[in-house]
């Protein structure tokens, strides 16, 4: 089992946690991350965009002007794709992007990512964190004296925390995640990972199945 330092809100090392090899320690399987990561960005995806096609413009029942003896190009009607208000030759249509991950897949690509952070050196342990009210400074200052430097950063709490949400809200390199909504493209998107102890335990509860 890896053992990893745990750190209080004051940078301070104050024991060691052992992590399980089951979530923490197994091989990186980069094309199932990759699998995994472009499902995600996929299913973010609305979708939703979508042009006329010349069947679907409004208008141009008929001929504008009579086939021949007119000294101009004939013409079918006005709301062929190149006139001005006509329809749109191979448009996007609105359609779902839509990428079924299996929960196998899903918990597999996330114990690759976290072990290849713990493996970069690049994951931490808190002992606790607890804000009675939100105070972004003080999220900021926490998270200084752990030496992450403004590299972005994800914290995953054992629970929803509203008051660390709130306070890591404005921070611009921050994002923060109760550990049952962890997933591995939060992981991808990190150079940092912060994880309380509890969120430690709930990760490995649902992972180390």
């Amino acid at each position: 089992m890896p053992n990893v330092p745990v750190y209080n809100i004051q940078g301070e090392t104050v024991g060691e946690i052992a992590l399980s090899d089951a979530v923490f320690a197994v091989p990186v399987n980069t094309a199932l991350v990759h699998q995994v990561a472009t499902g995600y960005l996929a299913n973010a995806r609305q979708g939703t965009v979508g042009v006329k096609s010349r069947g679907l413009v409004s208008g141009g029942g008929r001929k504008p002007w009579r086939q021949k003896h007119t000294g101009k190009a004939r013409q079918g009607s006005i709301r062929a794709p190149h006139w001005k208000g006509g329809g749109v030759v191979f448009g996007p249509q609105a359609r779902s992007y839509r990428q079924a991950l299996s929960v196998k897949a899903r918990r597999g690509a996330l114990r690759c990512v976290l072990s290849a952070r713990l493996g970069e050196g690049e994951l931490r342990v808190l002992d606790s964190l607890e804000m009675e009210t939100p105070h972004t400074k003080e999220l900021h200052a926490i998270l200084g004296r752990l030496a992450l430097g403004d590299q972005r950063t994800l914290l995953v709490t054992a629970s929803v925390d509203r008051n660390v949400y709130l306070s890591g809200r404005n921070m611009p390199d921050l994002v923060v995640t109760p550990a049952d909504g962890l997933n591995a493209l939060q992981v991808l998107r990190a150079r940092n990972v912060v994880l309380t102890r509890g969120a430690v335990a709930a990760v490995e509860g649902v992972l180390g199945k």
